[in-house]
């Protein structure tokens, strides 16, 4: 069944959202003001035509738009989408009680030269047959992919490297996902499914990897094998991320994240950084303050911790292993510091925000990857005294609904 729709909005995921009789429509790839021709007919509404198109549209240029769940603004104009993700980060704040409006700056476009790191599916379908892609939107189903645009150049090997290694464990069939970064040496893998593999199978990946002319490779942390030191540049330091480590998306959004964090914290001595990872705060920071480092995954504080040793011309920072939901700083450890940023994973980081609220660190920057968490803790900020001076987006994730941000936060 079709219908003809007029879309009045962008949906939080990106959608088209039309007003039926029994609710909301959401359409994929259509846009706002835009009559469109929509198959109502599945679990999902599907866009058959536009009629009416609006004048943000642009031709995608991925060919597997529709099909592949990555993108779902492809069509929509960059400019366009930037101020629609910020519009979300305003409604968010509002939502969490704060009318934040006047303090959330422009949308920055931090794509740069594309994602860096990737994490490619790989499936056996009902013939037996592996599909190596991504994900279908709101689905387990593989969309067998070609090439992505999307990923920086450093990445052109990742995909035909997924197939090879899906293709080695295929007689696992397993449910694989392949992580790839990219770094200075060269491709880091690390294969997450199947377990631990027997000892023909692990020599059968060593000789692959060599093939491949990958830097690493690990399967759930464990490393296969490591032909090269794979190093990421964080400022004066030279960093190896733990296998299968986390890191930002793109190299661009890095940069102008940890500039947005060395802004809010400008002129202070003695800075913590929560939830540090491999340390792209914390090194960049240790340039102009001492630095206490705290994160709950141990691999990530000892790389931080090996990289500061070796960085030329870096303050003294100390980093320690910590479970920051569990065991936030108290208002007592918090007193020794000038400045305190906190980059949690998606969760947030209410139990830490509750202590800051009670403490009298003078400046805080939050950076969070989840607007609703970000928007929490920035309500039980300002509740125990705060104020909000500024919230920046910041997208490194082109053509989704994921936006980043860093909100900075001072006493008095």
């Amino acid at each position: 069944m079709t219908e003809l729709l007029r879309i009045e909005r962008l949906g939080q995921r990106g959608d088209g959202v039309a007003q039926g009789p029994g609710g909301p429509i959401h359409v994929p790839l259509a846009l706002p003001g835009e009559l469109v021709e929509a198959d109502l007919s599945g679990e999902r509404s599907r866009l058959v035509r536009v009629v009416e198109s609006a004048p943000e549209r642009v031709a995608p240029y991925c060919p597997e738009v529709g099909a592949c769940g990555g993108c779902a603004t492809q069509q929509l104009a960059q400019p366009t989408a930037l101020a629609w993700k910020r519009a979300l980060l305003v409604e968010t704040f509002r939502r969490a009680g704060l009318d934040a409006e006047a303090r959330i700056a422009p949308c920055l476009d931090a794509h740069g030269a594309g994602r860096r790191r990737v994490t490619f599916h790989a499936r056996a379908g009902a013939d037996g047959r592996i599909a190596v892609g991504f994900a279908e939107a709101r689905s387990h189903a593989i969309v067998p992919v070609a090439a992505c645009p999307l990923l920086a150049p450093e990445l052109a090997g990742a995909l035909p490297a997924a197939r090879a290694l899906a293709a080695a464990l295929s007689s696992r069939r397993k449910p694989l996902d392949i992580v790839a970064s990219a770094t200075a040496a060269g491709l880091d893998v690390d294969i997450r499914g199947g377990g631990p593999p027997p000892e023909p199978l692990r020599l059968r990946l060593v000789e692959l990897a060599g093939r491949l002319d990958l830097a690493r490779l690990s399967i759930h942390g464990d490393v296969v094998v490591e032909r090269r030191r794979p190093v990421l540049a964080i400022g004066r330091a030279q960093v190896t991320p733990p296998p299968g480590g986390f890191l930002q998306a793109t190299a661009k959004g890095e940069e102008e994240l940890a500039r947005l964090v060395l802004e809010g914290v400008d002129g202070a001595k003695r800075v913590a950084d929560l939830f540090c990872g491999i340390g792209p705060f914390a090194l960049r920071l240790a340039e102009r303050a001492e630095v206490f480092a705290a994160d709950s995954e141990a691999a990530a504080v000892e790389a931080l911790s090996a990289a500061a040793r070796m960085a030329p011309g870096l303050k003294r920072i100390s980093a320690e292993p910590r479970d920051l939901f569990r065991r936030p700083l108290t208002s007592a450890e918090l007193a020794r510091f000038d400045a305190v940023v906190f980059d949690p994973p998606r969760a947030g980081a209410e139990l830490q925000a509750r202590t800051l609220a009670g403490a009298k660190v003078a400046r805080v920057v939050a950076v969070s990857c989840s607007a609703a968490t970000l928007a929490r803790d920035a309500a039980i900020l300002v509740a125990g005294g705060y104020r909000l001076d500024l919230v920046t987006p910041v997208d490194q994730f082109r053509h989704s609904a994921h936006v980043e941000a860093v909100a900075v936060f001072s006493r008095g």
